[in-house]
């Protein structure tokens, strides 16, 4: 299971023990905000996308909505999320438990800047069922992040 994919990933940090485990769905912003006790906004989603063949995550606030515009204007090219079928081939996770952690090999993740007005976030840990209480920082190391953009809206 992709859990324990990111488990192992976070021992190395001594944080597996952070990973949380609900006894309820968290697949989506709004079962993960109800599962964690937050607001949906604080859900750090992961999308993702196919650019020049290869995947690209864009971690993102829970009420961010991708900008097609700023999207192309930083990718130079159009958003084209990954199918069904490709997610888990292409992310090592599957569709409900996408996260930036322990990602297949030449995946880029990117933090999108709608994440920047909180102090911790919560994104999936490679389950429907999980989730992890990270600072930005912390965010940023763990993930392997390939650093900021600004690709999204609807979060101002």
């Amino acid at each position: 299971m992709a859990i324990e994919k990111v488990r192992e990933y976070f021992r190395q940090f001594h944080m597996e023990d952070q990973i949380l485990e609900f006894d309820v769905s968290s697949a989506t912003v709004e079962l993960a905000a109800q599962a964690v006790g937050c607001e949906p906004q604080r859900i750090a989603k992961t999308l993702s996308f196919k650019v020049d063949g290869n995947c690209v995550l864009i971690v993102a606030a829970g009420d961010a909505r991708i900008d097609n515009r700023k999207y192309k204007d930083f990718f130079h090219t159009k958003a084209k999320m990954l199918s069904p079928d490709e997610v888990e081939e292409m992310t090592g996770h599957q569709i409900g438990g996408v996260c930036p952690f322990a990602v297949r090999e030449g995946v880029r993740v990117w933090l999108d800047e709608s994440l920047k007005r909180f102090e911790t976030v919560y994104p999936a840990c490679g389950s429907s069922n999980s989730a992890i209480q990270l600072t930005l920082p912390q965010l940023e190391q763990y993930s392997g992040s390939s650093g900021w953009v600004d690709v999204c809206k609807d979060w101002e």
